[in-house]
């Protein structure tokens, strides 16, 4: 049988190609290998945003949308919503009482996130116990390995710890302990510069953008900012503009050259970002083209990622109610 994978995402918003290099093509290639499943996490998404569920709402069907049109396929892929496999909340429940408060707060990723999203003075229970609840999401079907960055790893070690502390206080391996699975780690700056590209920095390039939406991004992208002519001499690393030719442009010999014209001032911004933009486009066309056939079909990717929460949904009662069996709390009835 096939190892299981969960991955998944929080629907706040339209997919970019920070998105698309980190995680969504790994997917498509996982698919093949694995039994697949794509959480979309709508419930951590409201989290940090509450008080706007129309805008968790609005952003599931932009999810199918984006997984569609990068070539997941909902026949190898189980997509499901996570507020439609309701067990998660009992795993999530039975698994708090293998966590101590203390160790929530020494959770790296939850403080720093607790920091950008300045919680420190008031931090939503919700968000609090997120930790624990990904650790249900993973549980909930068993998955063998996550995907994730290297700087994810401490939350797979608690879950780990978390279902290892089960299956030995009750005496029986109920619950895996998943693996990490480490892919190449692609950081997709913003065209503002910023290390992070986000909606709300107004810095991303959307899956969705038209071709004249992506052009005109292109063209705004920042690039040496101490080169004031053509004629000056440039500097390459660290230079948004040609990060993004190492990722999307698959003609070596024209990047390399490029380079080497920047960094002695014989070519200028305007030609960098031109080529830059029709390899871009390439690699974005076919993507964009079958957005297009998505959003025709929205309902019908819903009504899939629904089918997909119906199954995880028995997976998770089936594990649950091991859980409630080795935990004497599982009746018959009379």
């Amino acid at each position: 049988m096939k190892k299981r994978v969960l991955t998944g995402d929080r629907p706040t918003g339209k997919l970019h190609i920070g998105h698309l290099k980190g995680s969504l093509l790994n997917r498509v290639k996982l698919q093949d290998e694995y039994e697949q499943f794509i959480l979309i996490a709508n419930i951590q998404g409201l989290t940090d945003n509450y008080n706007n569920p129309d805008k968790i709402r609005n952003s599931i069907e932009e999810l199918l949308c984006d997984y569609y049109a990068v070539g997941i396929d909902f026949d190898k892929s189980t997509v499901y919503i996570q507020s439609e496999a309701p067990e998660v909340h009992e795993i999530f429940i039975y698994l708090s009482n293998f966590v101590s408060i203390q160790k929530i707060l020494h959770n790296p990723t939850l403080k720093t996130e607790i920091e950008q999203k300045n919680f420190e003075k008031s931090t939503p229970l919700g968000f609090f116990i997120y930790p624990i609840h990904q650790a249900a999401d993973i549980l909930l079907v068993n998955a063998d390995l996550v995907p994730v960055g290297r700087d994810q790893a401490p939350m797979i070690e608690d879950c780990r710890e978390i279902a290892r502390k089960f299956n030995q206080t009750y005496g029986k391996k109920i619950l895996n302990e998943p693996q990490p699975l480490f892919g190449v780690t692609v950081n997709v700056p913003g065209i503002d510069g910023n290390a992070k590209m986000g909606k709300s920095l107004n810095n991303a390039i959307y899956l969705a953008d038209s071709e004249k939406e992506l052009r005109e991004k292109v063209f705004r992208i920042k690039t040496d900012p101490n080169r004031i002519h053509a004629t000056d001499p440039g500097t390459v690393e660290g230079n948004v503009v040609f990060i993004y030719h190492d990722l999307f442009n698959p003609n070596l010999d024209e990047v390399n050259d490029l380079k080497e014209r920047y960094k002695k001032g014989k070519v200028g911004d305007v030609e960098v970002k031109q080529k830059l933009f029709e390899a871009m486009n390439n690699v974005l066309t076919p993507i964009r083209e079958r957005r297009q056939e998505a959003e025709k079909i929205k309902k019908q990717l819903l009504e899939r990622a629904i089918e997909g929460s119906r199954k995880v949904s028995k997976i998770g009662r089936e594990i649950a109610d091991q859980m409630k069996e080795v935990m004497q709390m599982k009746f018959s009835r009379i």
